[in-house]
């Protein structure tokens, strides 16, 4: 999997090895170093949680239940807007201060 953070025009990517054992402690320190060079934070965003939701979402659980992009998409997250893509892609936005958004994309590996 791969997730993508952006800020406007400005980007980065963050390989999910394993979606089972996700090393959520170093995705948000990456998010944070992101936000950070480019003069933004959080502002209260509930990412920590979110993210183990989009993985969830596309990965489905290891006892083999399918994945349910659609449903965590239909559902939402806090102040963030989500959209289920064609493919099996999420994607969450929300508004970050000073008109800018935060767009996070979680693409499958299949």
């Amino acid at each position: 999997m791969e997730l993508d953070i952006r800020i406007d025009k400005d980007a980065i990517s963050i390989p999910i090895e394993n979606p089972f054992r996700l090393d959520l402690e170093t995705i948000i320190k990456r998010i944070e170093e992101f936000l950070a060079a480019k003069g933004q934070e959080l502002n209260g965003l509930d990412v920590r949680g979110l993210v183990p939701r989009m993985v969830k979402g596309i990965a489905g659980c290891e006892a083999g239940c399918p994945a349910d992009a659609k449903s965590v998409a239909t559902k939402g997250h806090r102040n963030f807007k989500l959209d289920y893509i064609e493919g099996g892609i999420l994607s969450a936005t929300a508004e970050i201060g000073q008109g800018k958004i935060l767009s996070l994309k979680l693409f499958p590996d299949f």
